[in-house]
């Protein structure tokens, strides 16, 4: 394996690597491709193809993803688009099927969303950070000279910094996947049979072996046939070609609208307006308290990629299958169920085979979950709207304003990632063997085509029954997104220079 000193830090667009948390001040531009050749031009000079050289993140940032349609607009040549995923290629919004595997349906169908279907998807995504009260300058900046001329705005996507918070309360950002930047964690399955928080660099970005050793889908180039391509990197296991994906990684955004006043009126009228109640039922649908803290005990012994001390990360639910502790079905435990490559309770070439032949299994549902080291996503998503209290929020008289999240994930499959954590943790009403519920957060709760309710959320009592609470109204709406590629600094110089074909005018 590679030393982590020679791993290729100046090539990447810094927001893989350091998640600018500390540039609370941000701006996401929508931009459609009015002239290529201006566009270019400025693409030559953008800072963000100044390479990341120390770990210490700058006090400003400028990051550049392009949809497929942005890419053909700046004149990529038709057979390296064709070497992208078909996700990539075909969009999130390009299908029913689609839409309704990710339950992008209802008030969520693309038809109804404010930017991402169709005619309104854009070329390309501009994401500007900076330090408190510094955006404003870092976008005249950037904005200045030709921008206007290569470019048009379609949407200035809103942000607000509300602290390390999400909008309905919860502390969030807490669980992230560590990237295995040294290159050194194996991904043999027979020696990673439990969780960890540690994953392939390949599960990120492009041209690097993924979890199953593999390397994703993208563009490689043969140089002999464009010399221009002698900038971009060597393909580690073709090195005859060029890789123009190598450092870069796929950006998923989406724009959720959250109903936070609903949310916690919902909540509050469910625990009979009881306090105490009131933070015990929104805590199990989340999986963690307000403060963070997670619903399951922690751990000492050690999970590789999360620190010892890290107590609100430290934790599996291996010792609670049932769900008693956390329910299975809490936000936090679908979107990471925290399983290893075998179920819990395999230890020993022994325990291994009575799993196998099936064997003294307590539970059917332990063999229900994926391994999550096969479908991680780094989050860097930005919040939007004012704060609001769940005390205040509960009030007749609570201020009504658009609130979320912008939604940004990197991943090197989409599908593999994104759209099966989607599909099948989040949407699915059969996640871990439940039944007519899905994510409790994000969830549609349209019915199946069967006619099945999927509006319920169970809490599962040793002393009893199973709490049920249903129906719950739709907190989290859809309200826009695309599939993008956020290419490595080379491969930005590549688009750079690109000839021109034609007329320089982009429709």
């Amino acid at each position: 394996m590679k030393d982590s000193t020679e791993f290729e830090f100046d090539d990447l667009q810094g927001l893989v690597r350091f998640g600018y948390g500390k540039l609370t001040d941000t701006c996401f531009l929508l931009l459609n491709v009015t002239d290529s050749v201006a566009a270019k031009e400025w693409l030559a000079v953008t800072p963000a193809n100044n390479a990341v050289k120390t770990d210490k993140p700058p006090s400003t940032a400028l990051q550049i993803a392009f949809t497929v349609e942005g890419l053909r607009a700046m004149g990529l040549e038709k057979a390296t688009i064709e070497s992208f995923s078909d996700e990539f290629i075909s969009g999130l919004s390009s299908d029913e099927g689609r839409s309704r595997r990710l339950g992008d349906v209802g008030s969520n169908a693309p038809e109804n969303w404010l930017w991402g279907d169709k005619a309104k998807i854009p070329h390309v995504l501009l994401l500007l950070y900076a330090l408190p009260n510094e955006i404003e300058a870092w976008r005249k900046k950037v904005t200045s000279k030709d921008f206007s001329k290569a470019f048009k705005v379609l949407a200035t996507l809103p942000t607000q910094d509300i602290g390390p918070i999400e909008p309905f309360g919860f502390a969030d950002g807490i669980s992230q996947p560590s990237v295995d930047w040294q290159r050194q964690q194996s991904i043999d399955s027979h020696n990673r049979s439990r969780f960890s928080n540690l994953m392939a660099v390949g599960e990120v970005l492009l041209g690097y072996p993924n979890e199953y050793g593999q390397y994703s889908l993208r563009p490689l180039i043969d140089p002999r046939k464009d010399k221009s391509a002698a900038i971009l990197p060597n393909a580690e296991e073709q090195p005859d070609f060029k890789d123009f994906g190598r450092n870069g990684s796929y950006l998923v955004l989406r724009q959720l609208g959250q109903d936070v006043p609903g949310f916690w009126k919902f909540i509050d009228k469910a625990a009979s307006s009881d306090p105490k109640k009131r933070d015990q039922l929104a805590a199990a649908m989340v999986g963690r308290t307000r403060d963070g803290s997670p619903l399951i005990p922690e751990i000492t012994e050690n999970i590789p990629g999360i620190p010892a001390e890290d107590h609100d990360n430290h934790f599996t639910y291996d010792g609670d299958p049932g769900g008693n502790q956390c329910p299975i079905g809490a936000h936090i435990r679908r979107t990471n169920p925290r399983t290893g490559d075998l179920p819990p309770g395999v230890t020993d070439f022994v325990s291994w085979l009575k799993k196998t032949l099936g064997f003294g299994s307590g539970r059917l549902e332990e063999d229900l979950v994926a391994s999550t080291r096969f479908h991680r996503m780094l989050r860097r998503g930005r919040t939007y709207g004012p704060k609001l209290s769940p005390e205040d929020a509960i009030k007749p008289d609570a201020p009504i304003a658009e609130r979320g999240l912008q939604f940004i994930c990197l991943v090197a499959n989409i599908q593999r990632q994104f759209e099966f954590v989607q599909n099948a943790w989040v949407a699915s009403s059969k996640f871990s063997g439940l039944q007519q519920e899905t994510d409790s957060l994000l969830g549609n709760r349209k019915p199946l085509m069967s006619g099945e309710a999927t509006d319920c959320f169970n809490r599962p009592d040793p002393a009893g029954p199973v709490q049920k609470t249903c129906p719950l109204p739709q907190f989290v709406t859809v309200r826009g997104g695309a599939y993008f590629f956020m290419p490595g600094l080379r491969a930005l110089r590549y688009i750079a220079a690109l000839p021109s074909k034609g007329s320089d005018k982009t429709s």
